[in-house]
């Protein structure tokens, strides 16, 4: 029993080991391609975006070693779907309407190096409703997966974990 417990807060403390950081920074939002509320007021819209798309950077940068840094830059953001003026406004999505975000990013390591020059990338995803959809009901789903596929191929395979 006594091993049975030594192993289970050893396997607790490997987890606890990635703790990296982000810094996420955003342009102007009235100059983004399309972040057009559907029937929200424009600020709380944004702010709301901005804070969703933190929240989700934040939580991929903890799977860095401790100490690292990721600096990400929203350049450009052009949401799944069009957001379509009326009565009632209404953000469709149909395969034409593709989410694209345009990122500029660097990671540094514990010391201080640049494990990652300043990089600009555009995710795009043009079959995006062509795939499997599990928790697409999430808000921002289609951006916050280019998001995962960016950050397991580009970043944590730079850093090497």
């Amino acid at each position: 029993m006594k091993n049975v417990i030594v192993l289970i807060m050893g396997l607790c403390a490997a987890c606890s080991v990635y703790a990296g950081e982000a810094k996420v920074n955003f342009k102007d939002f009235n100059e983004y391609r399309d972040v057009y509320p559907s029937n929200e007021v424009k600020g709380a819209y944004h702010k709301r975006l901005a804070k969703q798309f933190e929240r989700h950077i934040v939580k991929l940068a903890e799977q860095l070693p401790q100490g690292y840094k990721l600096d990400v830059t929203f350049n450009d953001i052009d949401l799944a779907g069009d957001a379509r003026f009326s009565m009632n406004d209404v953000r469709i999505v149909k395969p034409i309407y593709f989410p694209r975000l345009n990122i500029r990013y660097r990671l540094v390591n514990e010391k201080g190096e640049q494990v990652l020059k300043t990089q600009e990338r555009e995710l795009k995803d043009m079959s995006f409703m062509d795939r499997i959809k599990v928790g697409r009901n999430e808000a921002l789903y289609y951006e916050k997966r280019l998001l995962n596929e960016w950050f397991d191929k580009d970043v944590l395979a730079t850093a090497k974990i």
